[in-house]
């Protein structure tokens, strides 16, 4: 008797998984395509190019950030908005730190100077 209320008791405790916080996959997927929306519809909002938006939001799923960016663009034009100017520029990327020495030889003596510096410094 004691067999067939296991599997039972088993199916009824994973069946509360989202009590638990575990995502289904329908849930995650849902979410994602939620904030892929949203970003869209932000980009679209700050008057962002679409392909700009693809680039400052990599991981985010290009077919919600376009359907977003589209239905922003649609709710716009037809309440005669405009596009709100982002106040904070977005920062130029970084280039890569090369290990090469500074071919300038007195962009070297600089450097050197500065290391000693910034030594005796710290030890006070």
């Amino acid at each position: 008797m004691r067999r067939p209320f296991a599997p039972l008791l088993l199916c009824a405790l994973l069946l509360g998984c989202d009590q638990l916080g575990i995502e289904s996959a329908s849930t995650t997927t849902a979410r994602k395509e939620a904030d892929g929306k949203a970003i869209g519809g932000a980009c679209r909002h700050a008057g962002r190019a679409i392909e700009d938006c693809y680039t400052l939001n990599k991981k985010a799923d290009k077919a919600a950030m376009y359907g977003g960016w589209r239905e922003m663009s649609e709710y716009m034009r037809e309440n005669k908005l405009e596009p709100v100017v982002p106040v904070i520029p977005v920062d130029p990327p970084k280039p890569p730190k090369s290990a090469s020495a500074p071919a300038d030889g007195e962009a070297a003596d600089e450097a050197a100077e500065a290391k000693p510096a910034a030594k005796k410094k710290s030890a006070h």
